[in-house]
């Protein structure tokens, strides 16, 4: 158990006097009130003020901005809001304007990154404790029956199988979001593959191509990635391309190698950081993991909670971890 400290007596005080004083007038109910002295307590402890978390179009950042969010709100009584950007650039460009505060989950954006620290707009705050996996992969019963697709060198003579509509007579590959970390279509041409890339749009198309190709044993292969929930519901296997070695991925145009593990990253606007506010310890002291992540995304997705709502079940079950990013 932590000690009292001066700042947490400070706040029990705060909170008291006040729920003794509504409830002396007989006025409101002891939740309301309740309420209202969480938020008092949170602006006596220091000020938190606006707190505008960037949020990247898939699940499992979701996750993470609205488990920061409501911890954010529930402990320190920011006024948080969600700035819904593409990855890499646009966000970049919220940091440095002022427009977003925070990237939870940055992924493999290395000259951006670079970029906005050497220029004073950014700031690495280093990992969250995940760790981003992107690959080919195939549905499991595709694994099973035809095991020799999961290396790369055996996937032309099944491309007639992978082949649809919009593939121009060559095997699809299902890409992802264009705007996602990706190199597909330089992968393709020079390892000689006889695919086309035809890209879904973004994660949800993506998920639901991968449900249906395993439910109906139907040929797919496609870009995907961890952390993601779908791994916990939907059995894929990951195909082999040439081991990524440092640097093989330097120039995008000549990529003939796989994904590297990513260590994902935290990345806050200068600004932000050194602002005094209290939402900007709380950032540098998330850190959760992939499992972590995957059960809120499934929250989100295959439970149909509100983001909010997950957000709000995964703090309360866990609240030693929360209580230990606030500082």
């Amino acid at each position: 158990m932590r000690q009292l400290n001066t700042k947490g007596a400070r706040l029990v005080a705060v909170a008291a006097s006040a729920l003794f004083a509504l409830s002396a007038c007989g006025g409101g109910s002891v939740s309301d009130a309740t309420k209202a002295n969480e938020s008092k307590a949170a602006a006596a402890g220091g000020d938190c003020g606006d707190f505008k978390i960037i949020v990247n179009p898939w699940v499992g950042y979701t996750a993470d901005a609205y488990v920061v969010g409501e911890a954010a709100k529930e402990k320190l009584g920011c006024n948080v809001t969600y700035v819904e950007l593409k990855e890499g650039g646009p966000s970049y460009k919220a940091l440095a304007s002022g427009d977003g505060d925070v990237i939870l989950e940055e992924w493999s954006h290395a000259e951006e990154l670079k970029a906005a620290v050497a220029d004073g707009s950014a700031v690495d705050l280093g990992s969250p404790g995940n760790v981003g996996i992107i690959g080919w992969y195939v549905p499991g019963w595709l694994a099973d029956e035809h095991p020799d697709v999961l290396d790369y060198n055996n996937l032309n003579k099944y491309a007639k199988d992978f082949a649809t509509s919009e593939s121009g007579g060559k095997g699809q590959f299902l890409g992802s979001d264009p705007t996602y970390t990706q190199y597909d279509e330089a992968i393709v041409k020079n390892l000689n593959l006889d695919f086309k890339v035809v890209f879904s749009g973004g994660e949800t198309a993506t998920v639901e191509a991968f449900k249906k190709a395993q439910e109906n044993k139907e040929w797919l292969i496609g870009y995907f990635w961890e952390p993601q929930y779908i791994h916990a519901e939907v059995p894929m296997k990951r195909v082999a391309l040439p081991p990524y070695s440092d640097g093989c991925d330097a120039d995008k145009a000549k990529v003939a190698c796989d994904y590297a593990d990513t260590p994902l990253k935290k990345v806050a606007a200068t600004k932000f950081m050194d602002s005094g506010s209290t939402a900007a310890n709380l950032v540098k002291a998330f850190t959760w993991t992939n499992d972590d992540q995957n059960l809120v995304a499934k929250y989100i997705t295959a439970d149909k909670m509100s983001p909010e709502d997950a957000a709000k079940k995964w703090i309360a079950d866990n609240q030693d971890k929360v209580d230990a990013w606030i500082k």
